[in-house]
């Protein structure tokens, strides 16, 4: 009998242990808090993945979270997933902020953006020396970018506009969707001229994708704020400060911090404020996007 029951008390004990640790192992799968992230996928996943990598692994260790990267197909998306509460922090240009904000009755906040953000400029260029400024445009084929880009499309039509060019009925307008497919649209001669973001310019001159002595920039606009990291309004305040404090920590005179600014192409980062994009939502109400 007694046999009997050390025997029965064994087994309750390994079934004890065996509950435990399967409670442990799930506690720690499912419990531990994760950050989901993403960018505006104006690149492929692969190549955003690879870029972000360090700036994840940084902020890791800054807010001691797991920290989940989710490519998305488009801005759209990118925007359904945040106010979704599928993700927690985003890469968004000032269009797709601008729809956020309104579509959340402002319940989302513009955390950081790079210094450079701060002096966003588009710049007009062609392969025609009889184009030298705005006016000269009437009546040519004109190439922007997608109707959503605020660089390639929003920012430039307010520009012409205050020129007294109607980018609807003075010029022939197409779409290309791209910066490079803009390039591409000047320099095969399907656009007389084209607009693209200063940054997507340099970066296409770097590459050595376009010729900047056969295409040449004939105007560039005042500066603009565009792009910022934003989270939404509900996100815990704690977590945010660390996540301010960690972007604004970033200093290029540090070797590892200097490689995570150089994959986002910034020099630093500074704070952002919703009112920063008001230049650009006053655009898309103008080229009748309504947020």
């Amino acid at each position: 009998m007694q046999r009997n029951e050390t025997s029965i008390r064994i087994r309750n004990l390994v079934i004890s242990l065996a509950v435990f640790v399967a409670l442990v192992l799930y506690a720690s799968t499912y419990s531990v808090p994760v950050l989901r992230v993403s960018f505006l996928p104006d690149e492929s996943p692969s190549l955003l993945r690879r870029k972000s990598k360090p700036l994840i692994d940084y902020l890791e260790k800054k807010i001691g979270m797991k920290i989940e990267f989710r490519p998305m197909r488009d801005g759209d998306a990118l925007v359904d997933a945040l106010l979704g509460k599928k993700l927690d922090i985003v890469w968004l240009d000032g269009f797709y902020f601008i729809q956020a904000k309104a579509r959340s009755n402002d319940q989302v906040i513009p955390l950081v953006q790079r210094a450079e953000d701060e002096q966003t400029q588009s710049v007009f260029v062609t392969t025609h020396a009889g184009i030298s400024k705005l006016e000269d445009l009437k009546g040519k084929t004109f190439s922007f970018g997608a109707e959503t880009s605020a660089s390639g499309y929003l920012m430039p039509r307010s520009f012409l506009l205050a020129a007294h060019i109607n980018p609807d009925t003075d010029m022939k307008r197409i779409f290309s969707g791209t910066p490079d497919a803009t390039a591409t649209a000047v320099v095969s001669g399907e656009a007389d001229a084209g607009v693209l973001g200063s940054a997507s310019w340099e970066k296409l001159i770097e590459q050595g994708k376009v010729d900047p002595k056969a295409v040449h920039v004939f105007y560039t606009t005042p500066g603009y704020h565009d792009y910022n990291w934003t989270v939404r309004a509900d996100m815990d305040v704690n977590l945010r400060i660390q996540l301010f404090d960690a972007f604004l920590a970033l200093d290029k005179n540090n070797g590892q911090d200097k490689e995570i600014l150089d994959l986002q192409r910034a020099s630093k980062f500074i704070p952002a404020k919703a009112e920063n994009y008001s230049a650009i939502e006053a655009a898309v109400r103008r080229a009748g996007q309504t947020p």
